[in-house]
């Protein structure tokens, strides 16, 4: 049950879960300033050295470029909350264990900045700080030629976030962002936060299964959900939608022109709303990514195995870069991606052949 606290006259619903969905609601139905959380799942115990999934097992599994320079030219920005005191420092041993190229505030490659650009960093936070491991190292694993710019709000309340939002779309080509809460009435009018020309936005779907969740379901940005990859010793045998991957129809928010347009999108029941998840990769924590993180989670520094929506946004970010391309509703609901369209899991509604509100169109290859 959700411990609610009382507190001149707002009601605040905070659950107590570590996946997706703090929502806040004040009196006359519109939020004071929501509360976001980070849909990340960690397998229990850290290692010595990297266990999870590589990223030659993950680029091996979608086809992705193996080039050391993919993603040259381009910014990809991560939006967190709280600081990662180690963030570069971590990303450093990420990248000597498994062969990457340095990325680095020396070499111009990494930047960290406080919500507004400056070097006031919050206070740290175990949780967010595993995420921004997550977030800084796997999208420098998929695009290593990219620049990267960690971007840390002050807090997890919306009004925090969206202003590092704010300065991110003027600094990135592409903004990741893994965090989000349950909808609520009034989200519309945070949807111009990523709306800057130019600029493609992937948000996390989240990890609870159904139903949808903001910003993930702002028609502005790209929903990304989460499969499982399943291996027969090192062999990919099949992807399956992942059992938490975040998606349904929204509550508030109208399915885009492009969206509603896409040919099997009406089988997801939505009459009209925004459908989420658009697309999906690899979240599953039984197919996890490996990640180093020496900020103390659960007492624990090291290596960790990480999934949830949380690793799948990063990736999809990192692979978008390495198109140069605008990747919005147009790009992914046209003919451009080579989808692997996923037929068989649930996160309590089905795969289906076409659109799902489980992966979207599927994930990417090549």
């Amino acid at each position: 049950m959700n411990p609610i606290y009382l507190r001149a006259g707002v009601v605040f619903s905070i659950l107590t879960s570590s996946l997706i969905g703090i929502s806040v609601a004040a009196q006359a139905g519109a939020p004071l300033d929501p509360l976001a959380d980070h849909p990340i799942h960690a397998q229990p115990f850290a290692a010595t050295s990297p266990t999870g999934l590589s990223p030659e097992a993950i680029k091996a599994a979608y086809g992705f470029s193996t080039n050391p320079t993919a993603g040259t030219g381009q910014t990809i920005a991560i939006v967190a909350a709280y600081d990662s005191p180690n963030a570069e420092a971590d990303l450093a041993v990420f990248n000597t264990a498994l062969g990457l190229p340095e990325c680095s505030t020396l070499n111009g490659c990494f930047t960290k900045v406080d919500q507004t650009g400056g070097t006031k960093y919050p206070r740290s936070d175990q949780g967010w700080a595993l995420e921004i491991s997550l977030d800084v190292q796997w999208a420098h694993a998929i695009a290593p030629g990219a620049k990267i710019l960690l971007v840390e709000a002050k807090t997890a309340g919306f009004s925090n976030l969206m202003a590092a939002e704010d300065y991110a779309s003027l600094h990135a080509n592409y903004v990741s962002n893994s965090w989000g809460s349950s909808e609520f009435a009034g989200e519309a009018a945070y949807d111009s936060h990523f709306a800057t020309p130019g600029v493609s936005y992937f948000v996390s779907s989240g990890d609870t299964g159904t139903p949808a969740s903001y910003p993930s379901s702002s028609p502005n940005v790209i929903s990304v959900g989460g499969t499982t990859l399943n291996f027969t010793g090192n062999v990919l045998a099949s992807e399956t939608g992942w059992a938490g991957s975040g998606g349904g129809c929204s509550k508030y928010e109208v399915a885009s022109a492009i969206q509603q347009s896409f040919a099997s999108f009406s089988q997801a029941n939505c009459a009209g709303s925004r459908g989420t998840p658009d697309v999906a990769l690899d979240a599953d924590p039984m197919s996890g990514v490996s990640v180093y993180n020496s900020t103390r989670y659960r007492g624990q520094k090291g290596w960790w195995i990480v999934g949830g929506t949380s690793a799948s946004a990063p990736m999809w970010a990192a692979r978008a870069a390495i198109s140069g391309a605008i990747v919005d509703a147009g790009y992914v609901y046209g003919s451009v991606i080579n989808f692997r369209d996923i037929t068989s899991g649930s996160n309590g509604l089905p795969t289906l052949v076409g659109y799902d509100l489980v992966t979207g169109r599927g994930s990417w290859l090549g």
